[in-house]
């Protein structure tokens, strides 16, 4: 009696499985052909609920109610089938190229790839090296008093550009003018005791030949005189140090260059003691880039500067398209810096047009040497993958293939070839992502954007493709 029990229930779960499925595609076959019937959904949820009340009771033994099935489904079963195996062979169906592929188009005919090639010249190419800079001034100077006193004018204007020798600032003179005048006052008075000296001891030296004086007074009256003569020097030195300290009252730029924000205010008492001075002057003109180069480039910047040449050196901005100035290798640091593998360099920039600003970050690069008749070819016809740097050659019978190349310095938007390419060959510098190995092309021009045949095809679509002639 169990084995006939557990029959009755494995049949009874396969039929409600089979029916559940008939609804299902019932509902989806309907809806696909697009013609509703509304006892489709009534049905699927009647055999549901048939289902969920046939497995919540074991027991049950009877079948369950046969629903009413709904009629014409042998044909809608065809339709259905057919439906789907013309969209599965849409779907999969391989294209033509795989270039068509990638874009998720389809092209029958097997038309060429529009490209722009350029052809393989020779030429000469620099060999540069390049490195981090930042612009240093070459001098500069914090100006500060000498004296102390009260600032009383200050004649610059901040940031402005200075001569060495203009005048900047002015302190107090008078205080300094007074001292002068008392050490004129003294050195005239010194002066004078010296001069009575001198004529007392002429009249010593004639009484002295006529023997009417000891020797004794003779000597102590040139020994007076020697002194005032030491007086006399010494209150020169006391004028001359009073003129010093009142010329100090003037300040004037030491060097020329630009001036930057002025440290205190005309008014205030400033002292010789200061540590912030009254400005800052930073040469301009001429200025210099100091740089880095990993140290296995200093050899050879070595050999060329003990040969005496003149290294070009050229400053660009951070995102290294604008050329900001042009200069030369001035010497290079006496020492690696062991954290970091490189070694500075300073380089010397005229910066007529102050276009170099300390403190400011570039990029320099530095003229090595030049290869003469070397095969150049544009860079955007290299192209990098896992086999290495490649370009793509156009053939007689344009059609494409893939060649290995070497290459060796660029500048600007050509490359030198090491090996791999000869004189005159075409090759591929827009387009190539679009390419494979024996792919047929269609020579263009840059800029031209498609082929003439690629334009006729647009024209007069809209943006929209037409079947049928519709």
């Amino acid at each position: 009696m169990r084995i006939q029990s557990d029959k009755l229930k494995l049949v009874g779960g396969a039929k409600q499985f089979v029916s559940i499925l008939e609804c299902y595609s019932d509902v989806f076959l309907v809806n696909f052909i697009g013609k509703p019937d509304p006892q489709a959904g009534s049905l699927l949820i009647d055999k549901i609920n048939n289902t969920t009340m046939n497995t919540t009771s074991p027991q049950q033994t009877e079948p369950p109610a046969t629903p009413k099935k709904i009629p014409g489904r042998p044909w809608r079963w065809l339709v259905a089938l057919g439906l789907l195996a013309a969209g599965a062979w849409w779907i999969l169906a391989p294209s033509s190229s795989p270039d068509q592929r990638g874009n998720g188009k389809r092209d029958f005919a097997g038309k060429a790839v529009p490209v722009v090639a350029a052809a393989v010249k020779t030429g000469d190419i620099g060999v540069y090296l390049g490195g981090l800079g930042t612009v240093t001034p070459r001098n500069v100077v914090t100006v500060k008093t000498r004296v102390d006193g009260q600032l009383m004018s200050l004649s610059f204007r901040e940031g402005g550009l200075v001569r060495a020798g203009d005048l900047l600032a002015e302190i107090d003179p008078r205080p300094f003018q007074v001292q002068l005048t008392q050490a004129e006052g003294q050195m005239a008075r010194d002066q004078a005791l010296l001069k009575n000296a001198q004529v007392d001891l002429a009249r010593y030296r004639a009484l002295f030949a006529e023997d009417s004086v000891a020797r004794q007074q003779l000597d102590t009256q040139e020994a007076l005189v020697r002194q005032y003569e030491g007086t006399v020097k010494s209150d020169q030195g006391q004028v001359d140090n009073a003129r010093l300290q009142l010329a100090y009252t003037r300040i004037a730029a030491p060097i020329g260059g630009r001036v930057g924000l002025r440290q205190v205010d005309p008014g205030n008492m400033v002292h010789a003691s200061d540590a912030g001075g009254l400005a800052v002057i930073a040469q301009l003109q001429p200025i210099t880039v100091v740089f880095t180069l990993p140290e296995d480039n200093l050899p050879t910047v070595m050999r060329r500067l003990q040969a005496g040449e003149q290294l070009p050196v050229a400053a660009y901005d951070r995102e290294q398209k604008t050329k900001l100035a042009d200069g030369t290798l001035l010497t290079a640091d006496n020492q690696i810096d062991p954290a970091t593998g490189t070694v500075k360099l300073k380089a010397l920039f005229a910066n007529t047009d102050n276009a170099l600003f300390p403190n400011q970050f570039v990029n320099a690069r530095m003229l090595v040497d030049t290869r003469r008749n070397v095969l150049l070819t544009p860079t955007a016809a290299i192209q990098r993958g896992v086999q290495g740097t490649y370009v793509y050659v156009v053939k007689a019978d344009r059609t494409v293939t893939v060649r290995p190349v070497k290459i060796g310095p660029a500048e600007g938007e050509n490359t030198s070839i090491d090996s791999g390419l000869a004189l005159g060959e075409q090759v591929v510098v827009d387009g190539a992502d679009k390419l494979r190995e024996g792919a047929k092309v269609e020579l263009t021009t840059r800029g031209a954007g498609m082929s003439q045949k690629d334009g006729a095809h647009k024209q007069g679509g809209g943006g929209k493709r037409k079947w049928g002639g519709q």
